[in-house]
């Protein structure tokens, strides 16, 4: 899924969006991308000059796919070029996830594939480092989508202050095995990898939708089910073989008519593109 935009220099701020949540995306204010655009060049006291932004949006606002950190990337990129900051693809990065508060969604939204990242931040300077490669683009994908949004900060204050060591050695352990797995192109480690004991158990209620298909793990058909994000989307893989029809029609059978089906693949490579 994808946040296209299409800017211009113009004598007034005007927005034409198409896709999912339109009337959103093309509002004036509180608009994400906007707000970046002209913050990021008022810090390095550039006029942020008006645009005609054409935007065509495919990533669903509000449901754990990373929305805020394609907008907010959309943002920064318009800043770089439009304010002539000549920043690269680090730096770019960088920023974005200095506002987004960390650079797990930002730098796989910038680079696609696998992309596992970390953030250093010293006071003054933000570092993000990241590790990136083409993911399997024959693993099928379904994204399980509720009909009600979770906000990224109700998500998190629902988790805990502190964990046990023996749920921190499991989620590294699985940590570790996914990356593994993608490298590897290992769908069947998949199930193991994505088990989780730090952040399902504690969005389980806000997420309902979770309960309802994670007994799905264990089944044949399906490879591994996980909240997407911080939630309250669902994504499942499929094991090899298996339609999207005909995983769809089992997910039917669990879940509400308003839940949302869609079929998706990995991005391939870098998904993005410096104006």
């Amino acid at each position: 899924m994808h946040l296209s935009v299409e800017a211009h220099a113009s004598k007034a701020f005007s927005i034409h969006s198409t896709g999912r949540s339109a009337d959103l995306c093309s509002s004036l204010d509180q608009n994400l991308i906007l707000d970046t655009y002209r913050s990021t060049l008022a810090e390095h006291h550039r006029i942020a000059a008006p645009l005609r932004l054409a935007i065509h949006n495919e990533i669903p606002l509000g449901m754990g796919c990373g929305s805020s950190a394609a907008a907010l990337l959309a943002g920064v990129v318009l800043a770089n070029h439009f304010g002539v900051l000549h920043w690269d693809d680090a730096a770019i990065v960088a920023e974005a996830s200095r506002r987004e508060g960390h650079p797990d969604n930002v730098a796989a939204c910038w680079h696609g594939g696998f992309t596992v990242s970390t953030q250093t931040t010293d006071g003054q300077t933000t570092t993000v480092e990241t590790a990136t490669f083409p993911g399997d683009p024959a693993w099928e994908l379904i994204l399980a989508i509720p009909p009600t949004s979770l906000a990224t900060t109700a998500a998190r204050a629902l988790l805990p202050d502190t964990y046990t060591r023996a749920d921190a050695v499991f989620n590294i352990q699985r940590s570790a095995l996914l990356t593994a797995a993608f490298a590897q192109a290992r769908l069947d480690l998949l199930r193991t990898a994505t088990q989780d004991r730090l952040h399902q158990p504690y969005r389980a209620a806000a997420c309902p939708l979770l309960a309802d298909l994670l007994p799905l793990a264990v089944e044949p058909e399906i490879a591994a089910v996980t909240l997407s994000g911080a939630g309250p989307s669902v994504l499942l893989f499929l094991t090899p073989g298996i339609t999207f029809l005909e995983a769809e029609t089992r997910l039917r059978q669990l879940v509400a008519p308003e839940v949302e089906i869609l079929s998706l693949r990995i991005a391939e490579g870098v998904g993005r593109t410096i104006l």
